[in-house]
């Protein structure tokens, strides 16, 4: 499904970066940064572009190859790796950022990869994501028509534990993001930070 979105000329989510990230960029420490499922490029290429060491993960080659020409043409440079999300390994107390934007993985998937995420930040390190929530079927502007790959604010709390939050709220917002996210839509927003917690003292 996903080589075929991204073989398109154009780019399916637009290149601009998620207004979420955007607008929270300042809580993401500078240094080695993770873009879960890049897709084409956009948010990895705006973090490069503010000084991040971004590495791209996506299963789309296809995605990623227009990623590594949008960087090109931003006269940024990405690391990019071909994976699917259920087996790759982030590595222990490895990144400084994790970004996880319209990640739609089934909910099974989708804790073994955010157990994996808390244990790869770095202590400080900071986690942000956004995504659909199952209210979001009834808007009908994106993110498909499987719930299961939409989750709670309960979930991620419980998938997600080890981190402290941030900002953790479930809301509604204009997302128009090219031709698949066009509209009003149903969304969590989380950022989790993990504690910097040795021996019971903070440093």
């Amino acid at each position: 499904m996903w080589d075929e979105r991204y073989s398109s000329a154009g780019y399916a989510y637009g290149t601009a970066p998620n207004d979420f990230l955007r607008q929270h960029l300042a809580w993401l420490p500078q240094g080695r940064t993770l873009s879960l499922a890049e897709g084409e490029g956009r948010n990895a290429v705006f973090l490069a572009q503010q000084g991040h060491q971004v590495t791209a993960v996506d299963a789309s080659p296809v995605g990623l190859a227009k990623a590594e020409r949008l960087a090109q043409a931003h006269g940024v440079s990405l690391a990019c790796v071909v994976a699917d999300l259920a087996q790759f390994e982030p590595g222990q107390a490895q990144w400084d950022a994790v970004v996880s934007v319209f990640c739609p993985l089934p909910r099974a998937v989708r804790a073994v990869v955010h157990r994996r995420v808390v244990a790869a930040l770095k202590p400080g390190g900071v986690f942000l994501l956004e995504a659909y929530r199952p209210e979001q079927l009834a808007y009908g502007t994106g993110g498909g028509n499987n719930p299961d790959t939409m989750p709670t604010l309960a979930q991620l709390a419980e998938e997600l534990d080890g981190l402290e939050w941030l900002l953790l709220q479930a809301t509604e917002r204009e997302v128009i993001e090219g031709q698949y996210h066009t509209g009003r839509a149903a969304v969590v927003q989380a950022i989790g930070r993990k504690p910097c917690t040795h021996s019971g003292a903070r440093t």
